[in-house]
C-alpha cells in the first residue's frame, strides 16, 4: 500500500502571530514524530503544488478570493497582520500558504483517483472546514476538502463522495457548501455547545452531524461511530472519501473538553478505511485541520498515518 504525505515549506510560513494557537510548530511536531516513529522513510513525501484560483472558484466566491489574495501584507512587513476576524488573519505568507494546502488536496485527489498511490495525507494549513463558500473564518481561510472534493465530482467525474469529519468543532463551512447537494454525505461528531455553535439546527438528509457533550471519551465516540455514521457510509457506498483530520478532541488538548487518544483516532481510521476497501476502492484523501497541543497532535497524525500506510 502506496500512502503519499503532501506538505509545502509555505504551510510553515502563514502565522497570525507568536501568541496564536494554529502555528507554524504544528507541521513540525508531526515531521518530528513521523521521523522518530521511523515510518518517515515508509512515506511517498510529494511537495503540494499551489492551487489554481479555478479550483478555489468551484467553492469559494470571487470576494472570498479577493479579500484573501489582496489583503496579504507586504513581504516587507513580513511581522505585520491583516485581521479577518478576532482569531484569524493574514500574514505575508498567507496567500500562497493557502494555495499550497488546497493544491495539496487537490493533488492528492488527482493522485489517488489514477492509481498513482492509494491514500494520502496532506499536513497543511492553514486548516480549512470553517471556511464558508463566503468568507474565511475559525482560524480557516479556503475550505481544502470542499475544494478537492468539489474538484473529484466535477472534473474528475465521480458520483458520489463523502467526508469525515472528526475535528472536536463542527465543520460549518463545509457542511454549508455542501449542504442538500446529495453527492456528497458528511458525517461527523463534535462537541455542543461550542464553537462555531452550529450543525444542530434541521441539518439536511446528506448531513450525519452527532453533536456530544463536553468530556465525552472513545468509548461514546466508538459507539456513535459504529451507529450512526457505518450504517450511513455504507448504504452511500461513496466513491471516495475525504477526511477532516482535527486532532483537538485528544483529551491532552485544551482547545476542546473530549477526551480521545491516539487509539482512538486509529480505530476511527480503520473503520474509514473498511467502508473505502468496500466501496472506494481504498481512495482517501486525509486533510490536516486542528489540533494545538504539539505532543497530542504529533502522536495521533502518527497514529493515523500508520493506519493510513497499514503499518499497524
Amino acid at each position: 500500500m502506496t500512502t503519499a504525505y503532501y506538505t509545502h515549506a509555505d504551510c510553515k510560513r502563514h502565522e497570525m502571530g507568536s501568541w496564536h494557537p494554529e502555528s507554524p510548530e504544528r507541521l513540525q511536531a508531526i515531521e518530528d514524530q513521523l521521523i522518530a516513529s521511523r515510518i518517515n522513510t515508509l512515506l511517498d513525501y510529494r511537495e503540494a503544488p499551489a492551487a489554481l484560483e479555478s479550483d478555489l472558484a468551484r467553492v469559494h466566491t470571487a470576494d472570498a478570493i479577493y479579500r484573501i489574495r489582496e489583503n496579504c501584507p507586504s513581504e516587507r512587513s513580513e511581522y505585520d497582520h491583516f485581521p479577518l476576524d478576532a482569531d484569524t488573519s493574514l500574514n505575508a505568507y498567507t496567500w500562497r500558504a493557502s494555495l499550497r494546502a488546497a493544491g495539496a488536496a487537490v493533488a492528492a485527489t488527482d493522485a489517488v483517483i489514477d492509481a498513482e498511490i492509494e491514500n494520502a495525507f496532506c499536513a497543511i494549513r492553514p486548516p480549512g472546514h470553517h471556511a464558508t463558500s463566503k468568507e474565511a473564518m475559525g482560524f480557516c481561510m479556503f475550505n481544502n476538502v470542499a475544494v478537492a472534493a468539489k474538484h473529484a465530482l466535477e472534473v474528475r467525474g465521480l458520483q458520489r463522495v463523502a467526508i469525515v469529519d472528526f475535528d472536536v468543532h463542527h465543520g460549518n463551512g463545509t457542511e454549508e457548501i455542501f449542504n442538500g447537494d446529495q453527492r456528497v454525505l458528511m458525517v461527523s461528531f463534535f462537541q455542543h455547545p461550542y464553537y462555531p455553535y452550529s450543525g444542530t439546527e434541521h441539518p439536511a438528509s446528506n448531513m450525519v452531524n452527532v453533536p456530544v457533550p463536553a468530556h465525552s471519551y472513545g468509548n461514546v465516540i466508538r459507539e456513535l461511530v459504529s451507529e450512526r455514521w457505518l450504517p450511513a457510509l455504507e448504504a452511500f457506498k461513496p466513491e471516495m472519501i475525504f477526511i477532516s483530520a482535527g486532532f483537538d478532541a485528544h483529551r491532552e488538548d485544551d482547545m476542546g473538553q473530549l477526551g480521545l487518544v491516539e487509539a482512538d483516532y486509529a480505530w476511527i481510521t480503520q473503520q474509514i478505511m473498511r467502508v473505502a476497501k468496500t466501496h472506494s476502492h481504498g481512495r482517501i484523501v486525509s486533510c490536516l485541520e486542528g489540533g494545538y497541543n504539539l505532543s497530542a497532535l504529533a502522536r495521533s497524525v502518527t497514529a493515523h498515518v500508520k493506519i493510513l500506510a497499514d503499518l499497524e
